[in-house]
């Protein structure tokens, strides 16, 4: 089967979620466009580039689907899923991530002065939290959703005027990706163990989340996080001395007190640390030191499960670099252990190709009805070429790029001119 034929089956098998069949062509437009080679993947330069004869009226068209038409986000990426997960073969993770995206003004929906990563600073941007399902072969983006912070969330002037729906309120980042994790159970999506970085993994409550979810996790803490260990354990509950209730919390003292990661690390012997090789990266074996060791985690004195703490101290560092707590099991092998906790890099890459390659951060619109379709449209165009390049027809030893499946680009009359060009002014 040519490219275009599997482009339009599978433009055809999503269109199924958007309610009309007028949406069909916009659609594929739409992901035709942010796969097609371009600077800009903003609806105004991709309507020139899939419709240079009638860029104007496709312009509109493009426009009314992303940011005026009420399709339903979660039904079309429910439908990505449907038709890239065979292809990508066992899930092993479920990978918890934010990505900022630096924005001018105030005016677009969530824009705020805080963390972005993309520049590793404070600045005005939005934030976005994702849950994406992965392997070592591959991974597809399966919810997304913006932080809208406190201050948008409680301003009614702006929540109206970016016609954010009156059901979102303020939520934590963490309260997000829980409630992400808890759709894609409800929706039987093949499970695999919780991959997140300290952002995540830090918030106790976080972990007992998705613990009660039944999942396993494997999430990265902060060198000051504490934990009960061998040689630091607590005193038991306290006793029942005929009068009131059996005492339920972990006690401490002078002698009896929690340890912190990273105070454990220096306190491990030589013998605990192993190097250990986990992947074979483009510039060759991914390797570095690690120990592991059976930790509960000392939080608000109450009885917890043990689970592994796990420590990466590469040589030649004079401290620990991360550190990670998991509840995968106690029997499994030190390297798998370790091959699972790194297996995150994949939404690294993800955010990578969404961005350089599919333009999910070049939405103009400030409005959240447009933001949200633009990175599901995106993520629908990016589960394409997933499935193109798992099935063999792409590069499989680099980073996921369109010119890996080019599309055909409709032809340009003569003397074309882009509207926004210097020459047209």
């Amino acid at each position: 089967m040519d490219r275009e034929r599997e482009f339009a089956q599978y433009v055809n098998a999503l269109a199924q979620t958007l309610g009309h069949a007028d949406r069909v062509g916009p659609l594929g437009d739409y992901c035709r466009g942010l796969m097609l080679s371009g600077e800009r993947k903003s609806v105004e330069p991709m309507a020139a580039l899939v419709a240079p004869r009638r860029a104007s009226a496709k312009h509109q068209s493009l426009h009314h689907f992303v940011a005026k038409a009420e399709w339903s986000d979660a039904a079309l990426l429910s439908s990505v899923r449907r038709e890239v997960l065979p292809a990508l073969g066992a899930i092993e993770a479920w990978i918890v991530d934010d990505t900022g995206y630096p924005k001018k003004g105030t005016h677009s929906v969530g824009v705020a002065r805080q963390y972005c990563g993309q520049l590793g600073k404070q600045d005005h941007c939005q934030v976005a939290v994702s849950v994406s399902v992965a392997n070592e072969r591959g991974s597809l983006p399966i919810d997304y959703r913006l932080y809208l912070p406190r201050e948008w969330a409680e301003d009614s002037a702006r929540r109206r005027k970016a016609e954010v729906p009156a059901s979102v309120g303020f939520a934590t980042k963490t309260a997000l990706a829980l409630e992400q994790l808890r759709r894609a159970r409800a929706a039987q999506v093949p499970s695999g163990v919780v991959l997140a970085d300290a952002g995540y993994g830090n918030d106790a409550d976080f972990r007992d989340g998705i613990h009660r979810l039944g999942l396993t996790y494997a999430v990265g803490i902060q060198g000051r996080t504490t934990v009960w260990a061998d040689g630091h354990e607590p005193l038991p509950p306290r006793g029942h001395w005929g009068r009131g209730r059996p005492g339920t919390h972990l006690r401490r003292d002078r002698k009896h007190q929690p340890i912190d990661v990273k105070g454990l690390a220096h306190e491990l012997p030589g013998r605990a640390w192993r190097r250990v090789q986990w992947r074979e990266g483009s510039a060759g074996s991914l390797t570095s030191r690690f120990a592991r060791v059976r930790v509960r985690a000392a939080h608000r004195n109450e009885p917890r499960a043990e689970e592994w703490l796990v420590i990466e101290w590469p040589l030649g560092e004079t401290e620990p670099t991360k550190y990670w707590l998991s509840t995968l099991p106690a029997s499994i092998a030190f390297k798998e252990l370790v091959r699972l906790i790194k297996l995150r890099w994949r939404i690294e890459r993800d955010y990578q190709e969404l961005k350089q390659e599919l333009g999910l951060d070049h939405y103009e619109g400030r409005n959240w009805r447009g933001f949200h379709h633009h990175a599901t449209l995106t993520i629908a165009a990016y589960g394409f070429l997933m499935r193109a390049r798992l099935s063999g027809r792409a590069k499989k030893n680099r980073a996921l790029r369109v010119a890996d499946v080019p599309l055909r680009r409709p032809p340009r009359p003569k003397n074309f001119i882009p509207r926004g060009s210097p020459r047209a002014a």
